[in-house]
């Protein structure tokens, strides 16, 4: 008896270390990484504040009956008041909205404000305050290329579904559903697909830096190239929308045509490039201005082009050399702001100080 315990414990003295460090070595295999961790968390935080959105459009079919089409988004609460920011083109045209929180309650939406040239909107809810989780606006000014971001939506209508990935790009531009250039979006590969649109895009903080509104595919489903509005053009606008349901977006009243230096050595101008003006609206910012439309029109090649009017080649004493870098700058500022537009008149320059006004609401 006392040998086989002797056996038992020489065999004990050997094999228990070697278990030990087989059940450590499982342990860390196991065990989850720093940035792990750092997903699962986020997730269990964020989710709670990411909202499924469904818009119902009434449309006509063949035989001009109106039948519901359903659309489905995705959005982020951002206020105790129920207030919820996702896509315009997530709820466009909606007859009827609804929104689903992440405990499954449905609940009626109503829409605040709407601005189109950002694909933006504000929808609004009316839950008790215990079931509205707002997610932190975060700020997108210090992002930087490779750092890590999570978006968090409704992708074909899974709900609270997590992807990962970096963001890949800065400074990316696409044009908004009306044709309007959206500007400094983000480039990001964490996959975004039809019903992302709208989400959070978070970073490795838990705060939304961006609203994933579009993906660049062939296919129509994620290839890794996915873009957000930054955060920062949002938490600008969101006062406006809420207060006045869109956003004033400056305005000077003309129709703009590109001079070229082909165009301009045609035209013998003292400038290559510029932005000639082509017409001007009647009692707009620019007529008030004083600025000159075109007067007559001449064939250069195969094209008719406006001459005779003012040429805008900067802005502010920033040169200017296309209608749509024109705009680009004049977007910077605010209805009511006062710049100061250089043009060509006559073959000499002078400044003349405009007052932006706000452009007219699209209909």
């Amino acid at each position: 008896m006392i040998a086989i315990f002797l056996n038992k414990s020489k065999f004990w003295f050997f094999i228990l270390p070697l278990f030990l460090g087989l059940l450590l070595c499982a342990s860390e295999t196991w065990a989850l990484t720093a940035d792990e961790k750092n997903n699962i968390e986020i997730y269990q935080t964020a989710t709670k504040g990411v909202v499924n959105i469904t818009s119902i459009v009434l449309q006509r079919d063949f035989f001009q009956r109106l039948v519901p089409r359903e659309g489905s988004g995705s959005g982020a609460i951002i206020d105790k008041r129920g207030y919820i920011l996702t896509n315009n083109h997530v709820i466009k045209d909606a007859q009827r909205i609804e929104v689903t929180l992440a405990d499954g309650s449905r609940w009626p939406g109503r829409l605040i404000g709407t601005d189109p040239d950002n694909d933006l909107a504000i929808i609004q809810i009316k839950a008790p305050l215990g079931q509205l989780h707002v997610l932190p606006l975060g700020n997108s000014s210090d992002l930087q290329v490779g750092q890590k971001v999570l978006a968090i939506g409704n992708p074909f209508g899974l709900s609270e579904t997590l992807t990962t990935g970096i963001i890949s790009s800065l400074g990316r531009s696409i044009r908004s559903q009306n044709g309007t250039l959206i500007e400094d979006l983000i480039q990001t590969d964490a996959a975004i697909n039809p019903g992302n649109s709208g989400g959070p895009l978070l970073d490795s903080g838990g705060k939304i830096i961006g609203i994933n509104t579009a993906i660049f595919s062939p296919t129509g489903a994620s290839v890794g190239i996915g873009f957000a509005i930054p955060v920062d053009t949002a938490r600008r606008i969101i006062p406006e929308l809420i207060e006045k349901g869109y956003v004033a977006h400056p305005w000077i009243g003309v129709t703009l045509f590109p001079l070229i230096p082909g165009i301009s050595r045609s035209l013998d101008l003292k400038v290559e490039r510029g932005v000639l003006i082509a017409e001007v609206l009647r009692g707009g910012p620019a007529d008030k201005a004083g600025l000159l439309r075109s007067t007559q029109t001449v064939q250069v090649g195969n094209a008719l082009l406006p001459v005779g009017g003012d040429v805008v080649v900067a802005l502010n004493e920033e040169t200017v050399t296309t209608p749509e870098e024109l705009v680009r700058m004049i977007r910077k500022y605010r209805p009511g702001d006062r710049i100061t537009l250089k043009i060509l008149r006559n073959g000499k320059f002078i400044n003349i100080p405009v007052v932006l006004g706000e452009r007219p609401q699209r209909r």
